[in-house]
């Protein structure tokens, strides 16, 4: 078969054109043959998973350094061995998993796999129950900070009317959720499935909430139009016009008539095409190949951190000492949860499973609210977003954050929320 352009652009979605085991979920209660059975569960990683893991960070066969000044070629080898010493030495996973601990867990079998969540509710009685989806290279880990301001808002800043009864489940393939052992699951399923959990948790009147395939994700549930869920909110929004983004692959010069917002938009879109999509390309393409970024956590660690231009950078900057947005235990938290779930190949067949286009308008009819974070892969202007939602609620361009908004910003995260479903309340 010929490759052409059009077939590499719909394979990837984005346009319109080891010794370390997976962990047995420690879980009590009804038995898992109930597949509507909501089970308990915990985590404790091994001595000895950890020690692996130390042990594999230690005897890295590095590279030579990069043969330029910048991060042209890709993560540099300062910024790696920082994080490699720090991972080996100082880091400590049983703080991360004492958060995790503290916190209700679940697990309940949906069309198959074993789905993983945490369920928090709020002592407000009126509370707005939300779902909140991860991506790639994210977690469940993204979204603890948001979790205690969302639910008991008036010890954060909020009203009792601001509360939300919150769910985040893991991604099926990554983290604690079971891996798929057979083909389909793609955004629409998930999204299926994710509507199947909340009324199974009880909610008849929801709100949903994303980011990356987070993002993907909830918009596919206000596209199967369940009348339980009210509206969603986004912070990376489908909001290209399709010339636009034809444009901005071919790496074409901006078209004329934009406005200042738009043309910021399209050159951030312009550099992402040409210079962001390596990983993408290559998991959804030959997900299967990674085995070796699977069997090295170091290897793993860098392949995760060159998610984009704006994160990495904020990731090198934190390993420089910076204080700003994450730490180095944010990190190393969420990437010791994918070495420890053994999760880097499975999570990456979402790629492969997908054929939606990232970035383009799904027609949704339902209310949405988006929040634009200026070092997100774009910062969707005003003009395309109330073209793409018809029923836009709620814009803000925010000055501060970028692609993984609840992780670096959860205090902006929360606030816009709060304002975001204020009027489906």
């Amino acid at each position: 078969m010929k490759i052409t352009l059009p077939i590499i652009i719909a394979a990837l979605g984005f346009t319109s054109l080891s010794s370390a085991q997976s962990p047995s979920p420690a879980v009590s209660g009804a038995a898992a043959s109930d597949d509507k059975a909501i089970r308990p569960f915990h985590f404790t990683a091994s001595k000895e998973a950890l020690a692996d893991m130390r042990r594999r960070i230690a005897a890295t066969r590095w590279p030579d350094k990069e043969t330029v000044t910048d991060a042209s070629q890709g993560v540099q080898l300062a910024t790696i061995q920082k994080l490699a010493r720090y991972w080996a030495t100082d880091y400590d996973w049983s703080k991360c998993e004492a958060k995790l601990k503290a916190l209700p867990q679940f697990v309940t079998n949906i069309d198959g796999v074993d789905i993983h969540f945490i369920h928090v509710r709020s002592k407000e009685k009126n509370a707005l129950p939300v779902i909140v989806t991860h991506g790639w290279p994210g977690s469940i880990i993204e979204q603890l900070k948001i979790i205690e301001p969302l639910t008991n808002p008036t010890a954060h800043g909020g009203k009792a009317e601001d509360a939300f009864a919150v769910v985040i489940p893991s991604l099926p393939g990554y983290g604690f959720s079971g891996k798929p052992t057979t083909t389909g699951w793609d955004p629409i399923r998930i999204a299926r499935a994710w509507i199947v959990l909340m009324k199974r948790l009880g909610y008849t009147r929801f709100v949903a909430q994303g980011g990356d395939w987070g993002n993907a994700v909830t918009e596919q549930m206000a596209l199967l139009g369940a009348p339980e869920l009210i509206g969603i909110h986004t912070n990376m929004p489908a909001t290209v016009p399709a010339d636009i983004d034809k444009a901005a692959f071919a790496g074409a010069p901006a078209p004329s008539g934009l406005s200042a917002d738009e043309k910021h938009a399209y050159d951030q879109l312009t550099f992402f095409y040409k210079q962001g999509l390596g990983y993408a390309l290559e998991m959804s393409n030959r997900p299967q190949s990674i085995y070796g970024i699977g069997d090295s956590p170091v290897g793993m660690a860098a392949w995760m951190i060159d998610h984009d231009a704006d994160s990495y950078a904020l990731i090198a900057r934190v390993f420089d000492g910076q204080r700003e947005g994450l730490t180095r235990d944010d990190i190393l938290d969420n990437a010791t949860l994918y070495w420890l779930t053994n999760t880097t190949v499975s999570s990456a067949r979402l790629y492969w499973e997908s054929k939606l286009a990232f970035f383009a308008p799904k027609h949704i009819a339902i209310p949405v609210a988006v929040t634009a974070f200026p070092n997100e892969l774009y910062q969707a202007p005003r003009s395309w977003t109330e073209r793409a939602y018809p029923k836009l609620i709620h814009y803000n361009k925010v000055d501060k954050g970028g692609h993984f908004a609840a992780w670096e910003q959860p205090e902006i995260l929360v606030t816009e929320l709060r304002a975001a479903f204020k009027s489906l309340r």
